[in-house]
């Protein structure tokens, strides 16, 4: 079964910075460098850029997501996970990182720290009401399903 295809532009900020592209046909995703080498201790975050900007079309959003490889191996994690690319924005895209592993982690130039997807999402009308609808569920919350 065919997907659908779109384009989303994107400019390459530092020339160094690798072209977006999938790894293999069907990726959801393609992944984010960086654009200068760090080091992460444990509990530490940074703001990493990544030499990358993107034109998102109205009516997607890009999303901002750790490597598992990374969070298994390491700890690593995206601190407001999935970060959010809004369409309208067009400055560097820059991963918020964090070591929430036990050990020093240290990103060369070009190693590969995050992925992008982008995702369809409906343009909302908010519409204010006196109450809501009931639901099986209802107001219970965090743990509230008893799993």
């Amino acid at each position: 079964m065919p997907h659908d295809t779109m384009q989303a532009k994107f400019q390459r900020l530092d020339k160094q910075a690798t072209k977006l592209t999938t790894a293999h046909i069907g990726d959801a995703a393609v992944d984010l460098q960086c654009r200068e080498s760090l080091t992460l201790e444990p509990g530490e975050r940074a703001a990493v850029p990544t030499g990358i900007a993107v034109a998102i079309p109205d009516g997607y959003a890009g999303f901002v997501l750790p490597r598992s490889g990374h969070a298994m191996r390491f700890g690593i994690s995206v601190v407001n996970s999935p970060g959010l690319i809004d369409s309208g924005y067009r400055g560097e895209i820059s991963v918020l990182l964090i070591n929430h592993g036990e050990d020093a982690v240290r990103f060369e130039t070009g190693d590969r720290i995050a992925q992008l997807v982008i995702l369809a999402v409906p343009q909302v009308e908010w519409v204010e009401v006196d109450g809501l609808d009931g639901t099986e569920r209802g107001a219970g919350g965090f743990g509230s399903t008893g799993r």
